[in-house]
């Protein structure tokens, strides 16, 4: 069975930092894209940070660029999403997913985790 779980999310003030965890079970998740999205109330569900499938490389979206930093740890099957410098308009639920993606676009991923409450607020 496969499954994601999130963990890592909380309050945290501007300019602060937090690690989301997305251990995986039922697969390998190094043979499959990984990402990270997030959808904030009232707005669509974005990409934020992507491994896709055939490439080492990592897509990031521009408002994350240099402020976040997705890493994946084989050994346990587990990815991370590092977050500095957060902001209030980082404020949403962050979710890990995987599939065949070749984009960091949702409607390619076709398992998802439960998701993880950011919330960045003095």
């Amino acid at each position: 069975q496969v499954q994601l779980v999130e963990s890592g999310g909380g309050l945290v003030q501007p300019g602060g930092s937090l690690r989301l965890s997305c251990a995986a079970s039922g697969f390998t998740l190094a043979y499959y894209a990984v990402g990270w999205f997030r959808q904030a109330p009232g707005k669509e569900r974005e990409g934020v940070s992507c491994i896709v499938s055939n490439s080492n490389s990592i897509y990031y979206a521009d408002s994350v660029k240099g402020r976040f930093t997705l890493s994946r740890d084989n050994a346990k099957n587990t990815v991370y999403l590092q977050m500095n410098s957060l902001k209030p308009e980082d404020t949403a639920v962050y979710y890990c997913a995987t599939g065949r993606a070749l984009m960091c676009v949702s409607t390619e991923y076709d398992s998802w985790g439960q998701g993880t409450q950011v919330t960045v607020s003095s």
